[in-house]
């Protein structure tokens, strides 16, 4: 029995009952579709997944000053920062415990139906603040190099800082007292993607802050491009205090690569094992069809091997069945996973994320699926005497 009649056998075989072929080859498309839609809906979710963690933290850069007998990042070392390559905006944040607790008033009026003053902290600040804590001026605007060099007494107020003094509009100029001395508010921050304490602090320029302690940069806040920020973090010690970098800590983010490997590491885990159960069911709904047949078609194994067929041609007749059954489901699956994965990503506006070899290689699983599933009753078909299945 050559290769030829053993095809045109196994494909009789399967033509001969049609609907159950079609309903057995069912389970392996769902198996195989299955398989298909969750590794690549996995990797287009994880791509999705590591573009957000670099838009949102991939890109941060934090150098903290230590205390030391002279300052070791002067206020103006930020303009040297924000000429390096890759970064997008940089400032400069002065804090000291002497700030922490302060006592602010937003005016002289004493009023017992509501809260006159509040304990808040003072913070002095670079005018480019703004972009590098990433948030928005909610109401006015944010001081700026002018009000520095002439040393003007203004503030700008977190959202909290604002809502807990009462300022909720600058059209007529109000003030706050620090102590006894009036500020005028200029603007109100908000909306802090960075460095959200300072929602709840009253910002003021570098020039101003020495009243309160604030003489010295404590932390520098440095924003960069993607991609850029492990070159950044190595450069921005050297830009901000050449002579004492070392002494100078720098916490930067984790490599987006690796990041982006353990992230579709994770989730691809995840949904392998939801595809690989889906194709077990798939496997063994082949093999309850095909043993099924196996004793459907005990006639006809019997007469086969009466009239000379091995042992081995029977058992291959079946094996090649079902694998032709499990190929089918599988080039149909893969078929239908590709098209549903650009159909997932098209409705939630992704970028969809193929794997030709995942798509190559599914109708090939499918074949092996269908090769094991049909193992034993081929088996168990090549086992069965003449006299026995004649009877």
């Amino acid at each position: 029995m050559d290769v030829r009649d053993l095809a045109g056998e196994a494909l009789a075989g399967m033509l001969a009952r049609p609907v159950r072929t079609a309903l057995t080859t069912l389970g392996t498309v769902l198996g195989i579709t299955t398989l298909v839609v969750t590794l690549g809906v996995a990797a287009t979710a994880g791509n999705q997944i590591v573009g957000r963690f670099d838009e949102l933290t991939a890109t941060a850069v934090t150098v903290d000053v230590p205390e030391h007998d002279s300052p070791l990042v002067a206020w103006d070392a930020v303009d040297q920062v924000t000429r390096l390559r890759g970064v997008s905006s940089a400032a400069a944040l002065a804090e000291s415990d002497e700030s922490a607790n302060v006592a602010v008033r937003a005016n002289r009026l004493v009023d017992p139906t509501r809260a006159g003053g509040r304990t808040l902290t003072v913070v002095s600040a670079t005018p480019g603040l703004p972009s590098a804590a990433r948030g928005r001026m909610m109401l006015g605007r944010f001081f700026d190099q002018g009000h520095v060099a002439r040393k003007e007494r203004v503030v700008v107020l977190g959202e909290q800082a604002a809502r807990l003094l009462g300022v909720t509009r600058l059209d007529r100029s109000p003030a706050v007292f620090i102590g006894e001395q009036p500020y005028t508010v200029i603007g109100v921050l908000g909306d802090l993607r960075r460095e959200r304490n300072l929602s709840s602090a009253v910002l003021i320029p570098p020039t101003i802050g020495r009243r309160f302690g604030l003489r010295d940069v404590t932390r520098v806040l440095v924003n960069t491009r993607l991609g850029a920020a492990e070159l950044i973090a190595g450069q921005a010690p050297a830009a901000l205090s050449p002579g004492h970098r070392n002494l100078l800590q720098v916490t930067a983010p984790a490599t987006p690569t690796r990041a982006r490997d353990a992230v579709q590491g994770d989730v691809n885990a995840l949904f392998l094992i939801l595809g690989l159960v889906s194709l077990v069911v798939g496997a063994v709904g082949i093999a309850n069809v095909t043993l099924v047949t196996v004793m459907e078609r005990k006639p006809e194994i019997g007469l086969r091997r009466a009239l000379g067929a091995a042992r081995r041609h029977i058992a291959g007749q079946f094996l090649l069945e079902s694998t032709l059954v499990g190929l089918t489901g599988g080039v149909i699956g893969a078929s239908l996973g590709v098209a549903a994965i650009v159909a997932i990503s098209a409705a939630r506006q992704w970028t969809p994320v193929l794997d030709v070899r995942l798509a190559a290689a599914a109708p090939l699983a499918g074949a092996v699926v269908g090769l094991l599933a049909g193992l034993y009753p081929a088996l168990r078909a090549a086992r069965m005497e003449p006299v026995e299945a004649l009877r």
